[in-house]
């Protein structure tokens, strides 16, 4: 494979070849290419859903939520939008030459080796396998999954792997809701609901979106760039930290991801503890990036103004040796 050829490279050199010919690892080189209308069709037709494409980082992800689930957290029900849905992502390489794919996926425990062995028949890899939560019941994990080829191809060779999985949109039924069989629909209370947004935002300095009953926010490294098989790793390819809040406003829960170099690690776990939030997990997401990128995930349960203080404090570690992150 042509990734395999990239990680070679790197582990001579050490680092990612940036597809340009003269630059180096740490330069910034030129938009990404856009992805066709046309392509953007062949992944919509391969999967059988449409997805959605931000032009601004050249991006066309597919949402793959497992609806199927019914999640507890402490024993206590959780929606899948709060951090039960899996995703899909394509992105040409700088050059234009080549489109990679990233994908986290959300599987039980029983689903993990079948889609590793359906992963490799089709012709992708396996990037990680990791926790996200603790105390979730039923237990779940992540995959990601990743290739490089054409975006006809990759479409067609992710739909081959989880076809005849519960993550294939056509295997999900629809988003559940509060209502019965037979009533009349009523709508549920979603974020801007239950949240008071304007406090929220105030204190994590960005914007987030609703989604359905949960808030949450993506914050990407526009600090630096960072490369993976040739392409520009940005906050809508799954390079970013977030805050997912379910609940309400004075009982809320928190769950998410901080992206951090090496050594912001530390900082950032201590700045998480010092605000009550547990960290649960601390991994890879991809293979051979460069600079070398850890994931940090954690829970909280509180007032929602407490939690968001504590993924601010966190968000105020990273890029301290850079020009800092922007706001």
């Amino acid at each position: 494979m042509q990734r395999r050829h990239f990680l070679q490279t790197a582990a001579l050199t050490g680092v990612i070849p940036l597809c340009t010919g003269g630059s180096d690892s740490g330069s910034t080189v030129g938009p990404t290419p856009a992805l066709t209308a046309t392509e953007q069709e062949a992944i919509a037709t391969a999967l059988g859903k449409k997805g959605t494409y931000n032009e601004a980082q050249a991006v066309y992800t597919v949402a793959l939520p497992r609806n199927d689930l019914k999640v507890t957290v402490k024993g206590e029900p959780v929606p899948i939008p709060f951090g039960f849905g899996g995703w899909v992502s394509f992105k040409k390489t700088l050059d234009g030459k080549q489109t990679v794919l990233m994908s986290d996926t959300v599987l039980l425990e029983a689903e993990v080796n079948p889609l590793i062995d359906s992963t490799h028949a089709a012709g992708l890899e396996i990037g990680a396998i990791h926790n996200h939560f603790f105390y979730e019941q039923p237990r779940v994990f992540y995959m990601h999954l990743h290739g490089m080829g054409s975006v006809a191809d990759l479409a067609q060779k992710f739909a081959q792997a989880i076809r005849d999985t519960k993550l294939f949109p056509a295997n999900q039924p629809a988003a559940a809701t509060t209502s019965q069989p037979g009533t009349t629909p009523t709508p549920s209370p979603t974020g801007k609901e239950l949240f008071d947004l304007t406090a929220l935002d105030t204190l994590v300095k960005y914007t987030g979106v609703v989604n359905g009953p949960t808030y949450k926010y993506t914050v990407g490294r526009n600090d630096m760039q960072i490369m993976a098989m040739g392409a520009d790793m940005t906050a809508a390819i799954g390079l970013n930290s977030w805050a997912s809040f379910a609940g309400k406003q004075a009982d809320a829960h928190v769950a998410g991801d901080i992206a951090m170099l090496e050594g912001e690690v530390n900082d950032v776990v201590k700045a998480l503890r010092a605000h009550k939030l547990e960290v649960v997990a601390l991994h890879h997401h991809m293979l051979g990036e460069q600079p070398r990128t850890v994931f940090l995930h954690y829970y909280g349960r509180g007032p929602a103004v407490d939690l968001a203080r504590g993924f601010r404090a966190a968000l105020d570690q990273l890029g301290k040796s850079q020009a800092g992150m922007k706001h």
